[in-house]
């Protein structure tokens, strides 16, 4: 591989991974439990910023490593496992495609006031487009790239006109007024819970930027891709918080609840309402993407010999079956957001468990690498932190399917 193709192979994967992080499940989530915690959520986002760090820095070298996808880990390093993961991210990568198409359609609303039925058909189908294409990598990549700057551009705007309470923030991130473990999980799994876990690292070895040799590229392309998250996270979540400390009152409550768009509202008025339609519609067209690319990819535990244009088409069925469910349910696609990301968060442990026990325990499916004892550590030390959030907020998570 050319330095030219492994270069853009890696930056592919850190914008699909970056990108699927800080989507309309996380905006959603930011504003309701910056409204709900305040100045002290700060504390959520810089814990989701450090589990991000050890899941991807692992999971990334593992896929690398091996040259396998992460059934196939699983099944290599116990028996059976990688269907049991396989089933579980694609159930909840369909969950959060239906609330990252009704996020497009939130988005659309905001933008042009569009229906949002309608908009989410629209963002499904001009996602099927791309999948149909002759080109679809190629396109998949440029559509994550362009929305990533817009998104991007559109938070710096929001955060800089709310004027938040920066130094109150930054106290807060490390020294928390109060620390809830539900709100943690529930971040965790909107950021690098489910499907996000695999995105970037699948995106690699579709691109075949694998091997010890690329060692080196990967675990910066790595932190590259969570650096990228973490900005983007704060920055929503000061833009955010000064709407909230200037007093404005924003409503949870009701079908109709969208606090990320009440947020820029108050804002930026009237445009930041707009503008908010279009962070929304970026973040969901990257997050329908992301989800169902790497969601389809885990159906190679069941066939893998499944050929790029088989994985497009079934792609394609697999965002067509999340259009179809989001345009039956009557669960407010804000809620929906909120909801999946606890789920995420509690897949998340299962999947970690089970490569950081191939890390330690299966040097036969490291082809001669060392694995460095300390990221082995880290990622154990991890584990037993997702596990115990899970417990603590199984009950409170599946108490939002009746609230």
């Amino acid at each position: 591989m050319s330095a030219k193709s492994r270069r853009a192979a890696l930056i592919a994967a850190i914008f699909l991974m970056s990108m699927s992080a800080v989507g309309p499940g996380f905006i959603t989530q930011t504003a309701t439990f910056t409204v709900k915690h305040g100045a002290a959520f700060a504390f959520a986002i810089l814990a989701s910023v450090i589990i991000d760090f050890v899941v991807q820095a692992n999971v990334w070298r593992i896929v690398t490593v091996t040259r396998m996808r992460a059934p196939a880990i699983a099944n290599a390093a116990i028996p059976g496992s990688g269907y049991l993961l396989a089933v579980l991210v694609i159930i909840g990568g369909l969950f959060f495609n239906i609330g990252n198409i009704g996020g497009a359609g939130l988005g659309l609303n905001a933008m042009i006031d569009l229906d949002p039925k309608i908009g989410g058909a629209a963002a499904a189908i001009a996602a099927i487009a791309i999948f149909l294409s002759r080109r679809a990598g190629v396109a998949m990549d440029r559509v994550v790239y362009v929305a990533a700057f817009i998104k991007l551009a559109l938070i710096l705007y929001a955060a800089f006109v709310s004027g938040p309470p920066v130094a109150q923030a930054l106290y807060e991130t490390v020294l928390p007024s109060n620390i809830d473990f539900f709100t943690i999980t529930t971040i965790v799994g909107g950021t690098v819970g489910g499907y996000i876990t695999y995105a970037g690292a699948h995106r690699l070895l579709d691109k075949g930027t694998v091997g010890v040799e690329n060692i080196g590229a990967v675990n910066r392309a790595a932190l590259s891709g969570i650096a990228i998250t973490g900005v983007l996270r704060y920055i929503l979540f000061l833009a955010i918080l000064g709407v909230v400390a200037s007093g404005v009152v924003i409503d949870l409550s009701g079908k109709g609840a969208n606090p990320a768009g009440q947020a820029f509202h108050a804002a930026a008025g009237d445009i930041g309402y707009r503008l908010f339609g279009a962070v929304f519609l970026a973040s969901a067209m990257t997050s329908i993407i992301g989800a169902a690319y790497t969601s389809v990819s885990f159906l190679t535990a069941f066939k893998p010999d499944m050929t790029e244009r088989q994985r497009n088409n079934a792609t394609v069925g697999f965002i067509a079956f999340s259009l179809f469910a989001y345009m039956l349910i009557t669960t407010p696609p804000a809620a929906m957001l909120v909801f999946v990301g606890g789920l995420n968060g509690l897949v998340l442990p299962i999947g970690l468990s089970i490569f950081m026990y191939a890390a330690w325990k299966r040097a036969d499916l490291m082809h001669g690498y060392h694995y460095p004892r300390w990221l082995i550590g880290l990622g154990v030390l991890t584990c037993g932190l997702t596990w115990f959030m899970a417990y603590k907020s199984v009950g409170a998570i599946f108490a939002m399917l009746t609230a």
